[in-house]
């Protein structure tokens, strides 16, 4: 707290008064957001500010100067993560998820100040401009985030690093459990026949591509990525492992592929495609499906109006990426000439499965920061925490829309989607039984 000779000092009573008025600011922005809960917010003059009800559990935040409370009042959508990042604004007590997803649960009951609505605005406004990702700015853009060390994301990923939304079947599923359900849910939406040509745009590490070869024994499974770290792991797969299918991955833009598939399908990658481009992905795939083809598209949306990409992500996590509302896809599929058979939105699915990821990340922080520093790791711990709480509070989905050229390609009822999970969940057991049997030949 300021002295009576600290206003003694040249500027102190302006240094003083600026505190003062800074701290004012905080209270009132702070006291419009949060009305439950617990939380205390120490200023840089050491002024201790409290808010909400008092129930729950008590979340103690600091900022470590005025320019930091400043940043946070203008622009928290961009400053606040990089205060994080900057051991700025520090989280006492409690977790740093604690505070954003008390933020987020708050702020749909409050009014945002003039100057955070005005930026919004501008920034929604100009998003079509920030999103033209050609290709030389998409590889760049995909190598930012996921040309990182692959043993990064082996600490948090299940074993088949599937990076997107996992589909949680009932509580208490694994992490693990859970990414095979989701697997298992889009192969059968994809209605895979044995001899089918299927093309996964986005094919990450392989882990989809490699589950889909399963269901076609005879046919031929092309996986697509931008990402040299992926392309090397998954083609090692294939390797590795003997498949009754022909897998390939191929170190490839989808705009140059040529040729027809029987199947298509693209999980997570869509974000990355970029708004301005929506016309060009959607077209490319109605040229690269065949007249009797399926597709299924895995896509994060936004269940409310249009909006913009946060500001911090886009520049430190997923350059050039964007969340669509569903109203900015389906003209597009529309217009290249693709008929919609079924829309699922999965809704909370991907607050779980981020909630496991943050939870598995903070147990392996000392091998994050060996890998990379202590930033790095507050910074992917801003990433998930945020990205948890958004999931969970605020208006993010997971779409996943199914497309044909002919309204009569897939069923008329949806009652194929669960006989084919079941079957391939059978089919599962029974290699699993096999394999128990064949280790315990062994082991006698």
């Amino acid at each position: 707290m300021p002295s009576s000779h600290d206003e003694n000092r040249p500027g102190g009573k302006s240094n003083a008064l600026f505190s003062g008025l800074t701290d004012s600011c905080v209270r009132r922005a702070l006291s419009s957001i949060v009305t439950r809960g617990a939380l205390t917010v120490t200023t840089a003059s050491g002024r201790v500010l409290t808010f909400g009800d008092g129930t729950g559990e008590p979340v103690h935040v600091r900022f470590a100067d005025n320019r930091a409370e400043w940043a946070f009042l203008i622009d928290a959508d961009l400053r606040l993560g990089e205060l994080y990042m900057d051991r700025r604004f520090v989280v006492e007590r409690g977790t740093l998820y604690d505070f954003v997803a008390m933020m987020l649960r708050e702020a749909q009951n409050s009014t945002h100040p003039l100057i955070a609505r005005i930026i919004d605005h501008a920034r929604t406004r100009l998003r079509i401009f920030r999103h033209r990702n050609l290709p030389g700015r998409s590889k760049a853009n995909v190598a930012h985030h996921y040309d990182l060390d692959g043993r990064l994301y082996e600490l948090f990923l299940d074993p088949d690093r599937q990076y997107s939304c996992a589909y949680f079947e009932h509580a208490g599923q694994s992490l693990e459990e859970a990414q095979l359900a989701k697997k298992r849910h889009l192969a059968a939406k994809l209605l895979i026949e044995p001899d089918n040509s299927i093309l996964d745009i986005g094919c990450g590490w392989g882990g989809l591509a490699l589950h889909i070869a399963e269901q076609a024994p005879s046919g031929y499974v092309l996986g697509v990525t931008l990402s040299e770290e992926q392309h090397d792991y998954a083609s090692k797969r294939v390797a590795d492992k003997g498949m009754p299918a022909e897998v390939q991955f191929a170190l490839r833009d989808y705009r140059s592929l040529t040729g027809h598939f029987d199947r298509i399908v693209s999980v997570g990658m869509f974000e990355h495609v970029g708004l301005a481009s929506y016309s060009t992905f959607f077209r490319k795939c109605a040229q690269l499906l065949e007249q009797d083809g399926i597709m299924v598209l895995h896509t994060i949306g936004c269940s409310a109006t249009p909006g913009f990409t946060t500001p911090w992500l886009d520049k430190y996590i997923f350059p050039g990426g964007y969340i669509p509302a569903l109203s900015e896809i389906v003209p597009e599929i529309e217009a290249a000439g693709l008929a919609i058979t079924d829309v699922e939105v999965l809704r909370l699915h991907y607050a779980k499965t981020l909630e496991s990821w943050r939870e598995r990340f903070m147990v392996r922080w000392d091998d994050a920061a060996r890998l990379y520093d202590e930033r790095f790791c507050r910074m992917w711990e801003y990433y998930l925490s945020t990205a948890e709480a958004a999931f969970r509070y605020e208006d993010l989905v997971v779409f996943q829309i199914q497309m044909t050229k002919r309204n009569d390609i897939v069923p008329l009822t949806r009652n194929y989607i669960a006989e084919n999970e079941a079957r391939s969940a059978s089919k599962l057991d029974v290699e699993r039984s096999v394999q128990r049997e064949a280790d315990d030949v062994l082991v006698g």
